[in-house]
């Protein structure tokens, strides 16, 4: 695929640097080709996974658009000398493609998260934007054994967006073996999105994203993360390891 855009590697894992006008200009694009597209919303927890899963970090090479979800990430690329201009987090993308769809008649279509979830967060999207058309809703699960069935609904309501919240990397592996069976133009995973859009989970408060401390709020809530937040501190030093490499081959 030939992309309109940079894309940058950190720790070998590519990231697009796009902005969020540029993201929603890209996906509309997609829309509009009719073919389908995978997209991925890469974090330094991503970018630690694909260091010692090699199928996923195939996954993320593949996508056709990996947004840079994560200031993390943005720390990283200013230090490895190819800064990337903005954090594009599926958290604000999906609101603002459901104001793009009720614009242009878009229809998505959710998918995951607990039971019920998906349903009020359909419910809380066309309040905010009157004239949305949801396609479906659907909780499922990622595994194997139900992808038949979901996949037949999602290809008998014939959605232009699939938004799906099974957690990564599961969300991401299971839209990556389903994706030309589906069709869907723009398939993404979404994460705790849905949970938060639904008023299930809160989202850390507008301060707290705007430092980068996201991870912070959820791990305050949320303690049993602990386990996954140690690759933070991983991602801190092997970028920093990184950089102490590139100035040596630079001298």
């Amino acid at each position: 695929m030939n992309r309109p855009y940079r894309s940058v590697r950190i720790l070998g894992v590519r990231v697009d640097d796009v902005t969020m006008a540029e993201a929603l200009d890209v996906m509309e694009g997609m829309i509009a080709s009719g073919r389908p597209h995978q997209v991925v919303t890469v974090n330094a927890e991503f970018v630690m996974r694909a260091q010692r899963d090699e199928p996923f970090r195939v996954v993320i090479e593949k996508a056709h658009l990996a947004l840079p979800d994560g200031y993390g990430l943005l720390w990283a690329a200013r230090r490895l000398g190819h800064p990337l201009r903005e954090r594009v987090a599926g958290s604000d993308i999906v609101p603002r493609l459901a104001v793009l769809a009720a614009q242009r008649g878009y229809r998505p279509f959710l998918l995951g998260a607990g039971p019920g979830v998906a349903e009020k967060a359909a419910e809380v999207l066309v309040r905010q934007n009157p004239g949305l058309q949801i396609a479906g809703t659907y909780a499922g699960s990622p595994s194997p054994a139900e992808e038949d069935e979901i996949v037949a609904r999602i290809v008998a309501a014939r959605p232009d967006m699939l938004f799906v919240a099974y957690g990564a990397p599961a969300q991401d592996f299971w839209i990556y073996r389903n994706l030309h069976r589906m069709g869907v133009p723009v398939a993404m995973g979404v994460g705790g999105t849905l949970d938060f859009i639904a008023g299930v989970a809160p989202r850390a408060p507008l301060w707290m994203r705007e430092h980068g401390l996201e991870w912070l709020y959820r791990l305050v809530r949320q303690p049993w993360r602990w386990r996954r937040m140690l690759a933070l501190p991983r991602f801190a030093l092997a970028v920093w390891r990184e950089r102490m490499l590139l100035r040596r081959r630079q001298r």
